[in-house]
């Protein structure tokens, strides 16, 4: 049985705890400062909790001792310490983050690691990285690969037409940073909350617009293999213009600090969530110009005896399958791995990775309606 550790017992990390434990193949270990999120996990057979922050760096070397892999579930902000001492501690290394200059921290790392470091191993970046590598290998030359991916409220009340379901702060720097791109097969970066467009799915109106992050390592990849490639977060319509006001005409993506605490104090969380993922892929094959597409959403399911939210869900089941992945020897065991070296089939037919393929759930027609009626 491999020990894992498992740095942040919030949303996500509880939830990779619980996965880990009740799947009987792993011993976990939950390492966070708060004592109150540690007292809130379930007290299961296999489950440790450690009550000490990532930034000890003594205390977490001590803690990555005799593990066969760490995940880091905590803000990107201090991820990179993470995969600093797992680098130096000879231990397999995994996590979720959206945040492009953490993720070169840890390429930086990969030369001289023992072991596997694999970042974004979550929804976006993470599996829409897949799912876009997939499609790209369908086409004798390749393109335009367009990546969507949104987590929503299946009810929206608010103008903003969104809930917090994610990290505040994970959130207001994807949408201030600087998003990576390939247009006119050139590797560029495009602005934040921009090239808006619109679109439908299961009758439901969506919008889409660029972010920061959500492309993991997939322009690098394909750099010089395709014409167009972009990937822009789907919201409800009108939401971007409100963020823009916030964060440009009001000038608050200076002092994020300040929008996080209006947002958590003013946009409630909700348990009924949607995760919307859309991918097209357009290109040459046997002579015809051909298009192909991937859309699904995913609803809260239940998990290890209990329900959980459509992001968690997707994220915390991602990495857990990208952890079986690798255990399984279907990932390199050394150095940087890409998203986009994990095989479609070969996630989706993972015990973790198939929640991705789960049709549970109100519909989006379902919940159009129901937004209709109210």
């Amino acid at each position: 049985m491999r020990h894992v550790l498992v740095a942040g017992a919030g949303h996500i990390g509880s939830l990779i705890a619980e996965l880990l434990v009740t799947s009987g193949d792993y011993r976990v270990t939950v390492m966070d400062p708060s004592a109150e999120a540690l007292a809130a996990l379930p007290q299961r057979p296999g489950l440790g909790v450690l009550q000490q922050s990532v930034t000890d760096t003594t205390g977490l070397r001590n803690a990555l001792q005799g593990c066969y892999a760490v995940i880091s579930a905590v803000p990107y902000s201090v991820t990179a310490v993470i995969a600093s001492a797992a680098h130096d501690a000879g231990v397999h290394y995994l996590d979720l983050t959206e945040d492009v200059r953490t993720t070169q921290t840890v390429k930086a790392l990969a030369p001289t690691a023992t072991h596997a470091l694999i970042p974004q191993c979550g929804l976006a970046p993470g599996f829409i990285a897949i799912v876009g590598m997939d499609l790209a290998r369908r086409f004798e030359t390749l393109d335009t690969l367009r990546l969507r991916v949104g987590a929503l409220p299946q009810f929206p009340s608010n103008a903003l037409g969104y809930n917090l379901t994610w990290s505040t702060a994970g959130v207001i720097n994807e949408y201030c940073q600087p998003c990576e791109a390939i247009v006119q097969g050139r590797l560029t970066n495009v602005p934040p909350l921009e090239e808006l467009e619109h679109f439908a799915l299961d009758g439901v109106q969506y919008e889409a617009f660029n972010t920061s992050g959500g492309l993991g390592t997939l322009c690098e990849t394909l750099a010089g293999q395709v014409r167009s490639l972009n990937y822009r977060t789907i919201r409800y319509p009108g939401h971007r213009d409100a963020m823009k006001l916030l964060l440009q005409d009001l000038r608050l993506a200076e002092r994020p600090a300040v929008l996080a605490d209006v947002l958590e104090n003013a946009i409630p969380g909700t348990p009924q969530d949607v995760v919307v993922i859309f991918a097209t892929a357009t290109g040459r094959r046997n002579g015809r110009v051909w298009q192909e597409s991937y859309a699904h959403c995913v609803y809260p399911q239940v998990l290890a005896g209990r329900e959980w939210t459509a992001i968690q869900t997707t994220t915390a089941c991602s990495v857990c399958a990208v952890l079986d992945l690798l255990v399984a020897g279907h990932l390199p065991q050394q150095g940087f791995v890409r998203q986009e070296d994990i095989s479609l089939p070969e996630f989706l037919a993972n015990r973790f990775g198939r929640a991705y393929a789960a049709d549970i759930g109100t519909t989006a027609a379902e919940a159009a309606a129901l937004r209709t009626v109210s």
